[in-house]
């Protein structure tokens, strides 16, 4: 099964949600695409046509994005311990 690339109307749905959970409502913004004369705020369907182009040019080459093999580079890519005195302790055992 290929996967096809989401519509606009799916991207919209995502990005609104997306910026929803951290507090951010577009709906803030001036409709349409030109920006708001006094404030200078983009338009709504600008901003949202920004995300979209970001969204599908940018997240996937930073999704697969892997550390490469160098030993030196191991300990950036392992998680950090959450009591890591505890485990050096076990480590000696």
């Amino acid at each position: 099964m290929s996967l096809s690339q989401p519509t606009d109307a799916e991207l919209d749905v995502m990005i609104r949600a997306r910026l929803a959970s951290i507090g951010i409502d577009l709906e803030q913004l001036p409709a349409g695409s030109a920006p708001d004369p006094d404030t200078g705020s983009p338009g709504r369907d600008s901003v949202l046509a920004s995300l979209r182009g970001f969204m599908r040019t940018t997240v996937l080459p930073l999704s697969s994005y892997t550390f490469a093999a160098d030993a030196r580079l191991a300990q950036q890519a392992a998680p950090p311990k959450l009591y890591p005195s505890i485990d050096v302790v076990r480590e000696a055992r």
